[in-house]
């Protein structure tokens, strides 16, 4: 039997604990907040099929498609059978450590593709990595982001034809970047159309604001030295913080690099990732005191993470309590392995075989 899997144009998330602004008439808005080549990439196949308006608005699941609208099978017997050799904790916890791992990238959906890239590029520095139409499958995305995918983090925007809006939720909290200037940035952003409460805000000791992007969906900035990753973090809330530090600390293999409460704004943050957050993009996870679920939307779908072995990694999910909904196998046509599951909070994650992922990548 296929698997059953949903296109990451019906998926997840937003509740801002910022204060809201006047939107503009180009949909960006500023606030401060109060405390390539013609080859099938991985990325396009990591849940970036294009799904019917029909299928978005009369709230029915697509089926199982791979991006030329297949079933998508979870692998051959004899590619299974590398995912049913159990591991025991121990030894789970120890490939882990010796994996090698990174956050690739983020894929959310937007109503205007030019638009969007428009606004990453001019007001937030980005540079576009790569942008592709798929017209019979409906769809169209481009990847951008501070750097190459061989080292940096990136973000997949995905535009359905003829879907302009989608809901955020309340999960979904922002992506955190640094720049030099955060004065200058928010200028740009006005310069564009932008509104704003305040120009800047001093938080902890760093300078920060918050922008929006057209679609809705919340950047962080703050102020550093250049760094050799802007990328700074994607930040999701969650309903229970210690059960979540504890998944991604054992399931992913992620560092628990910071904690920090905030009883002035009733949340709580944990840092997570694979190296410091100079070098690397994380992933920050918000509790609000006695939120236990979230609305996740259908804009925001999941970050992409590398792996060295995605049916070890599958099977190490498993053992620490991940559910897996695409067991790991190579994609039809391009026999990239990987594999995806959901954290306790239902937030997805596609696990890409590092060397598959490099191939994709030339």
């Amino acid at each position: 039997m296929a698997l059953q899997i949903f296109s990451p144009k019906i998926q997840q998330p937003l509740n801002s604990i910022f204060p809201s602004s006047t939107s503009s008439s180009n949909g960006c808005s500023v606030f401060v907040p109060c405390a390539y080549s013609s080859s099938r990439r991985i990325a396009l196949f990591q849940f970036s099929t294009a799904i019917t308006q029909s299928q978005l608005f009369n709230g029915k699941a697509p089926e199982s498609v791979s991006a030329e609208g297949k079933v998508i099978e979870s692998g051959t017997n004899a590619e299974l059978a590398q995912s049913n050799i159990a591991l025991s904790d121990e030894n789970a916890s120890e490939w882990i450590k010796k994996d090698k791992r990174r956050m690739l990238h983020a894929v959310y959906r937007v109503g205007n593709l030019d638009k969007t890239i428009k606004f990453y590029t001019e007001c937030l520095g980005m540079k576009l990595l790569r942008k592709r139409d798929i017209p019979e499958e409906g769809y169209s995305n481009a990847f951008l982001g501070y750097g190459p995918e061989e080292t940096n983090f990136a973000v997949e925007l995905t535009y359905n034809y003829g879907v302009d809006k989608y809901d955020i939720g309340t999960g979904f909290g922002h992506f955190g970047i640094s720049v030099e200037d955060v004065a200058k940035t928010v200028d740009l952003v006005k310069a564009k159309g932008g509104t704003w409460n305040l120009v800047q805000s001093e938080v902890g000791g760093t300078i920060i604001a918050l922008v929006e992007d057209p679609d809705g969906y919340n950047f962080e900035l703050l102020q550093r030295k250049p760094t050799p990753e802007p990328f700074r973090q994607v930040m999701l809330r969650v309903g229970d913080l210690d059960q979540s530090i504890n998944f991604y600390k054992k399931a992913f293999g992620m560092e628990l690099l910071r904690k920090r409460d905030n009883p002035y704004n009733k949340n709580t943050i944990a840092v997570m990732g694979y190296g410091p957050e100079d070098k690397n993009a994380v992933l920050e996870l918000t509790y609000n005191y006695g939120v236990k679920s979230y609305d996740k939307g259908n804009g925001y779908a999941q970050i992409a993470v590398g792996t060295n072995d995605v049916y070890k990694t599958a099977e190490a999910i498993k053992l620490y309590g991940g559910e897996i909904v695409l067991e790991p196998g190579p994609l039809p046509g391009i026999n990239t392995k990987i594999m995806a599951c959901l954290d306790p909070d239902g937030w997805k994650t596609v696990f890409v075989d590092n060397a598959d992922f490099m191939k994709e990548l030339e």
